[in-house]
C-alpha cells in the first residue's frame, strides 16, 4: 500500500463541511480512499452513502440522492471505526484511586457472576482518548482482585462490548464472553500450582454438567455463579482465557475439546508455538504483537512475529493497545508493529476491525464499510497504521464525534499560557 500523507490543514477543512451531530445520521463521503476488510475492499476514490446511522452502499460507483449532504475526503484514507479488544473503558478511571476502579469483585459469592455491564460509566474521561485513536467499540473486561488471598476465585466474570459514541448509553452488547485466567498468576488464585487448577476447574465443569441429576455443590460456587456458567457449558458464551505458556495453552485446548467449550484465547505470547493446534480447533487469539520480553518465565517463548506465525497457521487474530484504559489507542500502531513483523498490511488493518467483530459475535453490525452495517467509520490523513497518522473526523453510527478529550482540552489550555 502507497503510503500518501495529506496536508491536515486541507482535509481538516472538511470538518466545517460536515453535518453537526443531530444531523449526522443520513449523508455521503466522497473522493475516499477506502481501505476495509470484507467486500469493499480497498477502493482508490470511492464513495460511502449513510442513511439514519447506516451504511447503504460504498464502493467506486455509487449513485447519490439528491440533496444529501457531502463530506469530502479529500483523498483520505478510510476505515471502518477500529474495535478494542482487552479494554477495561468506563471501568477504569485513575489505577491508584479504588473509588474509581469497577473492573474486579472481592465479595466470596461473586466470581462468574460479576458482570462489567454494571459498571460502565459513559463520562469516562479515557473513552475520548481512545476514540480520538479512531477507536469506535470496545470489549470490557472484567479482572481479579488480588486483595484477599484466601479467596479461591476461578473466573474474573462477564465480559461486554461498548460504544465509544456520545451518548448516555454505551452499552452494545453484555454477556459476550465469560473471562478466566491460567497460568502462573491463575494457579495463585485456585489451588496454588497449575496441576491443582486445571484439576479444579475440569472438577467445577464436571460437577456442573451432572449437578441437575445429582445434586452436587459445585465446588462452594454460589447459585450466581452456577447460573452464569449455564450458557458457558452450552457452547453459547465463549469462555475468554488468558494464558500465556504453550504448555498451558495445549491444556486450555484438551478442557475446550472434552467440555466442548468455546474459547479464546487471551494474551497467548507463545501461541506461536502451538499455531497448527489452535487453528485446527479454529480458536480465536486476542494478543499485544509487541509482547517479546518475558515479564515472567510464562512468557519466556514472546516474539514479535506472533501475530505473523497465528496468522500464517489460518488463527483469527485480534490485536489490542497497551494496556486496558490509558493506552488503548495504541492498538493500531502495535498493528503497524506486527505488520513490520511479516503480517500482510491488509491482515493487519483487519485484525483491529473485523476480526474482533467476528470473534465477538457482532460481524453482521460493525467491523467493515459495507451495506447494512453501522456506519463507524474514521477519516484519516494518512495511513492508519503510521504512527504519525491521526483522524480527521469520526463517525459512530453516523453521528460525528468531538475531535477533542480532556487532554487535548488541557493541552490547549496550557499551551496559550
Amino acid at each position: 500500500m502507497k503510503l500518501r500523507h495529506l496536508s491536515l490543514t486541507a482535509i481538516g477543512l472538511a470538518g466545517l463541511l460536515m453535518p453537526s451531530a443531530a444531523l449526522a445520521q443520513s449523508f455521503a463521503i466522497t473522493n475516499a480512499h477506502i481501505l476495509s476488510p470484507g467486500p469493499v475492499g480497498e477502493v482508490a476514490r470511492g464513495t460511502i452513502l449513510v442513511r439514519d446511522g447506516k451504511i447503504v452502499s460504498a464502493g467506486a460507483d455509487v449513485n447519490l440522492p439528491q440533496g444529501i449532504s457531502i463530506i469530502d475526503a479529500k483523498g483520505g484514507y478510510v476505515t471502518p471505526g477500529l474495535i478494542a479488544v482487552n479494554t477495561a473503558l468506563g471501568l477504569v478511571e485513575v489505577n491508584s484511586v479504588s473509588g474509581t476502579v469497577d473492573d474486579k469483585s472481592r465479595s466470596m459469592r461473586i466470581s462468574a457472576a460479576f458482570d462489567v455491564q454494571y459498571g460502565l460509566n459513559a463520562a469516562s474521561t479515557l473513552i475520548p482518548v481512545a476514540r480520538l485513536g479512531g477507536v469506535t467499540r470496545a470489549v470490557v473486561m472484567p479482572d481479579y482482585d488480588d486483595g484477599n488471598k484466601e479467596r479461591e476465585a476461578p473466573f474474573a466474570g462477564k465480559a461486554a462490548l461498548i460504544s465509544l459514541g456520545q451518548g448516555a448509553n454505551i452499552l452494545f452488547k453484555p454477556g459476550i464472553g465469560m473471562v478466566l485466567e491460567v497460568g502462573e498468576d491463575g494457579a495463585a488464585r485456585l489451588g496454588g500450582s497449575r496441576a491443582s487448577e486445571f484439576v479444579q476447574l475440569r472438577e467445577i465443569f464436571s460437577t456442573l454438567k451432572r449437578r441437575k441429576s445429582e445434586g452436587d455443590d459445585d465446588w462452594g460456587l454460589s447459585e450466581a455463579d452456577r447460573k452464569a456458567l449455564e450458557p458457558v457449558l452450552a457452547g453459547k458464551t465463549p469462555l475468554i482465557v488468558m494464558v500465556h505458556r504453550a504448555a498451558d495453552i495445549e491444556q486450555v485446548l484438551s478442557l475446550a475439546q472434552d467440555y466442548r467449550l468455546k474459547v479464546i484465547l487471551s494474551g497467548a505470547e507463545e501461541a506461536w508455538r502451538v499455531a497448527d493446534k489452535i487453528a485446527a480447533m479454529k480458536v480465536p487469539v486476542l494478543l499485544n504483537p509487541t509482547s517479546n520480553i518475558p515479564s515472567s518465565f510464562d512468557q519466556i517463548g514472546a516474539t514479535l512475529h506472533n501475530a505473523a506465525i497465528l496468522r500464517k497457521a489460518g488463527v483469527e487474530i485480534a490485536i489490542s493497545g497497551n494496556d486496558g484504559g490509558h493506552r488503548v489507542r495504541d492498538m493500531r500502531y502495535n498493528a503497524g508493529i506486527a505488520v513490520s513483523r511479516g503480517l500482510p498490511q491488509a491482515a493487519g488493518l483487519e485484525a483491529i476491525t473485523l476480526a474482533p467483530a467476528r470473534i465477538f459475535g457482532v460481524a453482521d453490525q460493525v467491523g467493515s464499510i459495507e451495506a447494512g452495517k453501522l456506519a463507524d467509520i474514521v477519516i484519516w490523513d494518512g495511513d492508519p497504521l503510521e504512527p504519525l497518522t491521526e483522524p480527521v473526523a469520526i463517525y459512530v453510527e453516523g453521528k460525528e464525534q468531538p475531535m477533542q478529550s480532556r487532554a487535548t482540552q488541557l493541552g490547549n489550555r496550557y499551551l496559550k499560557r
